[in-house]
């Protein structure tokens, strides 16, 4: 059951963590005119002359890239960190970074440097690559297993809402303007209207630091809060060897005094991992018996990132405009994808236990490339058709409710329920390195690709997504209510390998689970 505990920690990493990743993600789309008017401004202090066009698309670029760039960065640290300082103790570590990020940003202007942002995005995907592996790591083993699909998602949830409220915070008429027309009139009331519609522009113009600091109040809440809460129990038991801290942490996340058979199948994972140690990335890429496991994980962090999802987003704004959206409400459009992206993680939420993971994972997939499809051929159609303008617009919808009911959520669970203990962090940092390359490919790649094949780059979208579809109906096996060790078996079927296991584990499974086990080659220690 679902203990207050539990649902707090979930919460507070996620919101400390998660949310922020999304926040980031988003948070430089609606400011951008804004902030290449301030790198212009500081250049041409500086220098005297105003900016070529050809460095300010670069400043730009690199704002916008190096933020996936980080990321990379932060996944390479998961294995380190995770393993000498604890999940939480990471994620606690992890706070630095962002408040660090988040002075630099807001004070930025005052310093008059715009180096300071883009090293500050750095530093921010740092916080974010640590963040999106160690904290549904975290909840992953924290959770009881019928849960652990449900709790697995809510970091996802937190990084959709994160990308809903920086779209919101950015929407011209709060923070994103430089107009300030409708914060000016309200001032005015009572008032001269004269110097305030003077003044207003640059009170907001200056709105963007602002935008940019606020992600350093999460973090400040998570540092205070999160030490309360206990630390992972699997990582206390087998890691630490500390039985005593993991009941007690156990105890407490369960709610009940009652959990010694959960301690009981941690040892039994303990007992099968002694003989393998702990894994380096080195060795996690050679051992045959984990060789599936890691190869899907792979095939579905590159079919998530890949399948277009950011530029979907990046192209929502032009779909609808192009559509016949009013120019000025486009970004109210925008936002309502936001919305929608929040509402279906939720629904997964609910769903990935009752429904299971594959079934989501397939279901996303095929709407993805249904949808990229359709959509390439109603953008090419556009202008000759009146009505493929809402077509299009329909297609990003689908496409948005696809990618967020499965290949959004359901990969990082899979990482957490596909590896053993041991295993575990190194298959985090090879799977979130994945996940970021992708990223930083796609942000880069797309703009080319645009330019050259126009509506026809959904194309390659739409086989990337049906490629990862196959891979997972053929390969990826059902997750749902299994014990890690249950996983680890039906894997190691594939894999071709005998699990280690002691006489006396087996004698301990009653008479049902023996008959499965006969299709299971297992040796004695």
């Amino acid at each position: 059951k679902m203990t207050l505990s539990l649902a707090l920690v979930a919460l507070i990493s996620a919101f400390g963590s998660s949310f922020q990743y999304g926040y980031n993600v988003s948070v430089i789309n609606s400011p951008a005119p804004y902030m290449q008017d301030f790198y212009n401004r500081t250049y041409l202090d500086r220098t005297g002359v105003p900016m070529d066009s050809g460095s300010q698309t670069l400043l730009w670029s690199l704002t916008v890239s190096m933020f996936p760039l980080g990321g990379l960065f932060g996944s390479l640290m998961v294995w380190p960190l995770v393993n000498n300082c604890g999940r939480k103790g990471t994620l606690l570590i992890n706070n630095l970074f962002s408040i660090t990020a988040a002075i630099l940003m807001g004070t930025s202007e005052l310093a008059k440097t715009f180096e300071v942002i883009i090293l500050s995005r750095v530093i921010m995907g740092i916080f974010a690559g640590l963040a999106s592996n160690v904290v549904p790591m975290f909840l992953g083993e924290m959770s009881p297993k019928n849960l652990r699909g449900a709790i697995g998602v809510v970091p996802q949830l937190f990084i959709t809402i994160g990308i809903l409220v920086a779209q919101v915070l950015g929407l011209n008429s709060i923070l994103g303007n430089a107009e300030g027309k409708a914060l000016a009139q309200e001032l005015s009331v009572g008032s001269t209207g004269e110097d305030f519609s003077q003044l207003m522009p640059h009170v907001l113009a200056a709105g963007w630091p602002v935008l940019l600091g606020l992600t350093g109040v999460p973090s400040l809440i998570q540092l205070l809060a999160l030490p309360f809460f206990p630390e992972s129990p699997r990582y206390l038991l087998i890691q630490k060897g500390n039985e005593e801290q993991a009941r007690r942490a156990l105890q407490r996340l369960r709610g009940w005094e009652d959990v010694d058979e959960e301690i009981e199948e941690m040892y039994q994972e303990d007992r099968s991992e002694k003989e393998e140690g702990q894994f380096s990335v080195l060795s996690l890429c050679t051992f045959r018996g984990l060789r599936w496991q890691l190869i899907s994980i792979i095939v579905m962090m590159m079919g998530q990132q890949l399948s277009g999802v950011n530029a979907v987003f990046y192209y929502a704004d032009r779909i609808f405009e192009s559509a016949g959206v009013d120019g000025s409400s486009v970004q109210y459009v925008t936002v309502s994808t936001g919305a929608i992206n929040v509402l279906m993680t939720l629904l997964a939420v609910f769903i990935v236990e009752s429904l299971g993971r594959r079934i989501l994972l397939l279901a996303g997939f095929v709407m993805c490339s249904a949808s990229c499809a359709v959509l390439t051929l109603a953008l090419n159609l556009q202008s000759t058709v009146s009505w493929m303008s809402y077509l299009s617009i329909a297609c990003v919808i689908v496409y948005i409710i696809g990618h967020a009911t499965g290949p959004s959520p359901i990969p990082a669970v899979m990482i957490t329920e596909m590896f053993l203990q041991s295993s575990r962090p190194a298959a985090f940092m090879v799977g979130g390195s994945v996940h970021w390359l992708s990223n930083f490919t796609v942000g880069l790649v797309f703009l080319y690709m645009e330019a050259g094949l126009g509506p026809y780059s959904f194309l390659i979208f739409c086989a990337i997504c049906l490629a990862t579809l196959l891979y997972i109906f053929f390969i990826v096996p059902e997750t749902k209510n299994k014990t890690f060790m249950e996983i680890n078996r039906i894997m190691a079927k594939r894999n071709k390998v005998e699990i280690q296991e002691s006489q006396e584990l087996k004698d301990s499974f009653p008479p049902g689970k023996q008959e499965e086990k006969k299709g299971l080659s297992s040796s004695e220690m």
